[in-house]
């Protein structure tokens, strides 16, 4: 009998892998080595010197098995990836990267902030189309290639010293088809100039896309998602070390030890406690991904992991040849009062310096020593700011770094910048999670009159039951999934219903159809209106007019603005996404042809994420991936919470809107 899925404990498959230990390993346990994720630590201090050996000895079998050369590596445009700490997931229409009421992006914004709670950033990766691909059929590269202002934005990001990522989503098939992915990709990459490529959902890249994307822009950096095979070490210079699970004793990631250059980043997307991949990161040598907005779902990171980041990164970035080319002693040998206390350390030792990376695995502060034995020479503790004595505090759930100068040896060049830039750093003990909430827009009152057959609902409470899917978006409030590992089926892409309730202070009334190409030329004739942001305005209209044939289709290719506009001059207002489905589950609300989607009046911001709430569904279905936004005609009780993007890329084939009146008592 198997087991229920339990979604805040870690699959088998996110688990460290123990080492054997005693007797000698075989070839077949060294070969079942290559899949681990993290080798796990062992618990019993006395065992640690052995298990270090059998990692030398696992890389050294390893690599000589699968023919390793580390050239990928040598390639001096892709050096950058071996040093790059901090990596920022952001979707192109988060509000601290674009500001819709200026109609820009603001990477000045977006910047600072990371700045100031994480010490900067080392790369981005720009996030484009996921969760909103699928609502029509533009295609994952007409979500980079369509958007006013992209090439410039990741100019900006180079002018600041950041690295640029594309993101690629294989699963895309369903879509516009235009050249093989291969082509468009490579395309994109050099026509962008982009440093990277984050490889959504894949492990790693067929070596023809290795080999295309290299000759698009030599130097470029695959970063596959979760665990990397050993034999792909060899040409991905990255990878994404997600819902990766330590072992109580820290362990050493895989492809690290494997590859001392091959950079990983670590992040448990869903989690609110990060304490312990930043822990992972900074015994191992390696980077973090801060994601703070997941696909439009608000997860920030406490103060103090953002804190811990901020000095981690600041010390990695300084330190950077001892974590590269030291001599790495993962779990070196420390006072028995540390080890009884769960602190832990790395060691990393090059020509007269040592530092030591050290994490307090514990949940109260640890005040006492951290090394064996005193040390001839000077040990300096960076985040103290000076001499260590007998005793350093190890912040709970947080980290330490201390640097040895052998005795009559000049301290590194890179030491006093270091400890002056530390002095502004303190540890921040403040673990509570900073919750946003989505503020919805309400709807202005209006003046006209119901055009007629429009139907009128009640005023009064209301009991409404929603039906959606579960997506990584969520719907109105809060994270789907709180600090669960991998999500899935029957977590992921279910059927939900939520109950929603509330009160019509007044009649509404809610017209009977969309709103067609032709109505939408007549307001454009009496008002001239135009938008401020006219990319892919009525796109589908040829000369300024509707297309023949086409004057009694639901307009479309029009925004929030565009139909809010129209809406004002008929005297009325969009409808809310309650006041929809009210009207809608009488009956008596008709779809024009083709079934379009509605936009409603059920805006929302949480002050990084704009969100609106469709109804009706659309003709229009993509196939072929889950990941898709839900496409088909739709009961009234359906809804799809759809992030908003700018500059016009709101605009689409197959989201129109019909009107709403308030009616007088």
């Amino acid at each position: 009998m198997t087991s229920a899925f339990d979604p805040l404990v870690p699959r088998p498959i996110d688990r460290p892998t123990d080492v054997p230990l005693r007797d000698a390993l075989t070839a077949e346990q060294l070969e079942s080595l290559d899949e681990a994720k993290i080798f796990a630590g062992p618990p019993e201090p006395a065992d640690r010197p052995e298990w270090r050996e059998r990692l030398r000895q696992w890389r050294e079998d390893s690599r000589s098995r699968h023919g390793y050369t580390g050239t990928a590596y040598d390639r001096p445009a892709a050096a950058w990836a071996s040093r790059c700490y901090t990596v920022a997931q952001v979707w192109l229409w988060d509000e601290l990267l674009y500001s819709f009421g200026e109609r820009r992006f603001t990477p000045e914004r977006f910047l600072a902030d990371a700045h100031d709670r994480f010490g900067g950033l080392d790369a981005v990766v720009l996030w484009h189309a996921y969760p909103v691909i699928g609502i029509d059929d533009r295609n994952q590269w007409d979500f980079y290639r369509d958007v006013p202002g992209i090439r410039e934005l990741v100019g900006a990001l180079h002018d600041a010293g950041l690295r640029v990522f594309v993101d690629y989503n294989p699963w895309d098939v369903g879509t516009r088809r235009g050249r093989d992915d291969v082509t468009e990709l490579a395309a994109l990459v050099a026509d962008l100039g982009a440093d990277g490529v984050f490889l959504d959902t894949l492990k790693k890249a067929e070596p023809e896309l290795v080999a295309r994307l290299e000759a698009a822009r030599p130097g470029i950096v695959l970063e596959g998602e979760s665990k990397l095979p050993v034999a792909r070490i060899e040409d991905h210079s990255c990878s994404w070390a997600q819902f990766f699970a330590d072992s109580p004793v820290p362990g050493v990631l895989r492809a690290h030890w494997y590859e001392r250059r091959h950079m990983q980043h670590h992040v448990r997307r869903w989690h609110r406690d990060h304490s312990e991949e930043l822990q992972s990161a900074w015994l191992n040598g390696v980077g973090v991904m801060v994601w703070e907005v997941v696909f439009g779902v608000w997860v920030g990171w406490s103060r103090r992991d953002a804190s811990t980041v901020r000095r981690m990164v600041t010390v990695q970035r300084a330190a950077g040849d001892l974590l590269l080319h030291g001599a790495w002693t993962p779990l070196a040998q420390l006072a028995r009062e540390a080890e009884a206390a769960g602190v832990h350390a790395s060691r990393w030792e090059l020509d007269d310096w040592t530092l030591w990376t050290v994490v307090n695995r514990g949940d109260d502060d640890y005040h006492g020593p951290v090394l064996p034995r005193p040390a001839a020479g000077t040990l300096i503790d960076l985040f103290a700011g000076g001499p260590a004595g007998t005793s350093v505090t190890v912040p709970a759930r947080g980290i330490a770094a201390l640097v040895h100068v052998a005795p009559g040896a000049a301290e590194p060049a890179w030491l006093p910048g270091l400890l002056d830039a530390l002095r502004d750093m303190p540890h921040d003990a403040d673990a509570r999670f900073p919750h946003r909430l989505a503020a919805r827009r309400h709807p202005a009152a209006t003046t006209g009159e119901p055009e007629p057959g429009a139907v009128v609902v009640p005023a009064g409470p209301y009991v409404l039951t929603v039906r959606h899917r579960a997506r990584e978006t969520g719907m109105y409030q809060g994270a789907p999934y709180v600090d669960e590992w991998k999500p899935l089926a029957p977590r992921l892409h279910d059927t939900r219903t939520l109950q929603r309730d509330g009160e019509l202070a007044g009649p509404v009334a809610v017209a009977e159809l969309e709103v067609t190409n032709a109505q939408f030329a007549d307001f454009l004739d009496a008002t001239g209106y135009r938008p401020a942001e006219g990319h892919r305005f009525l796109a589908h209209w040829v000369d300024g007019r509707p297309a023949p044939g086409t004057h009694d289709q639901p307009v479309t290719f029009v925004d929030l603005d565009d139909a809010r506009a129209y809406c004002a001059w008929r005297g009325g207002r969009l409808p809310t996404e309650d006041e929809w489905q009210l009207a809608g589950e009488t009956g008596r609300l008709r779809r024009g042809e083709p079934a379009v989607w509605n936009w409603t009046e059920s805006e929302h911001s949480d002050g990084r994420t704009r969100f609106v709430m469709l109804k009706g569904g659309s003709d229009y279905c993509a196939e072929g991936s889950d990941w898709y936004v839900e496409g088909g005609r739709r009961e009234p009780d359906y809804s799809v919470k759809l992030l908003l993007p700018g500059l016009g890329l709101a605009r689409r084939a197959t989201l129109g809107f019909r009107c709403a009146w308030d009616v007088p008592a």
